[in-house]
């Protein structure tokens, strides 16, 4: 079994391990994965900029990777001649509704970030496409993707989506990002069983549950939730790490058949003592956070970080 060496306690601060860093641009990723900003800081669109038309945009009929970010374009249109498109990226535009892509059936991948979007629509003609971005948006609900059964990776970060819903024929995803939205409830998940990471940071779930059709999770990010107890992983065999800072856990327990783990984040807990690890024999890293009690008996945090060795 590794050994543990504690580090001195530190000042708490909110981390963002564990969460999806391939939704944003790559500055806004580079400081999250440093610490220097949030990294669910809202992106800075101007809301009073004015839209501009897309025939006043030229396009490469040729171009297969086509970037199109914080043109201020206000309405998808114009891109019939895109024919050889591979991936299209409209992020950071003033974009309202997702329109007129029916010419674009060959497209992998679609970036739509840090729009005004507030539904998921008019995608049936993207059959192949294999990556959705559609974070930092408006939207309530998940709606729209039946068609998209080559999805591998899709990205709803930051809207103001209520539940997990309509991913029945998406059986081939890996990737889900649905971090800060508006969820309360884990459901609705047995038909994605090829799901290796799943991101629901920053919602409003209160239990870990409907988790055991995921057999190939290996991520698993549930920070900054309503979370009590640990509990529902038994059957993630696989899972290697483990994400759950930012709630209210106060006993570590449930693990016994997470023996893969290799990244384990329980910091900003209520733990008061570290147990139930010792068969988790690949641990190679460790995030908690120890609560102890002072005169007045209140139970205040000491943030510690532990290297296993």
């Amino acid at each position: 079994m590794a050994t543990l060496s504690v580090g001195e306690p530190q000042e708490m601060e909110v981390d963002r391990r564990g969460e999806s860093e391939e939704s944003g641009d790559d500055e806004t990723k580079r400081k999250s994965f440093n610490g220097e900003v949030d990294s669910l800081q809202a992106p800075s669109t101007v809301p009073e900029e004015s839209p501009v038309d897309m025939d006043t945009i030229t396009l490469d009929p040729d171009e297969e990777d086509v970037d199109l970010v914080h043109c201020r374009i206000g309405k998808i249109e114009g891109l019939e001649v895109l024919k050889k498109a591979k991936t299209i990226s409209l992020r950071q535009n003033l974009i309202k509704c997702i329109e007129n892509l029916e010419s674009l059936g060959s497209l992998k991948e679609l970036d739509l970030y840090d729009n005004q979007i507030r539904k998921l629509e008019n995608l049936q003609a993207l059959t192949e496409l294999e990556q959705l971005d559609v974070s930092f948006n408006i939207l309530r609900k998940i709606e729209g993707l039946d068609c998209l059964t080559k999805l591998k990776k899709l990205f709803l970060l930051h809207n103001k989506i209520s539940g997990i819903a309509n991913l029945d024929q998406l059986t081939g995803l890996q990737m889900l990002e649905l971090g800060s939205n508006r969820i309360r409830v884990i459901e609705n998940l047995d038909s994605l069983a090829s799901l290796d990471s799943l991101f629901l940071g920053t919602n409003k779930i209160t239990q870990l549950q409907n988790l055991d059709g995921l057999h190939n999770l290996t991520v698993l990010s549930i920070q900054s939730n309503r979370i009590t107890k640990l509990e529902g992983l038994q059957n993630l065999l696989n899972l290697r790490e483990l994400y759950l800072s930012h709630n209210g856990i106060e006993v570590i327990e449930g693990l016994e058949n997470n023996k893969k783990l290799t990244t384990l984040d329980i910091a900003a807990n209520r733990i008061k003592k570290i147990e139930n690890i010792s068969h988790l024999t690949d641990l190679k890293e460790f995030w908690h956070c120890m609560f102890i009690q002072n005169e007045s008996r209140l139970l205040l945090p000491v943030a510690k970080q532990s290297t296993l060795i």
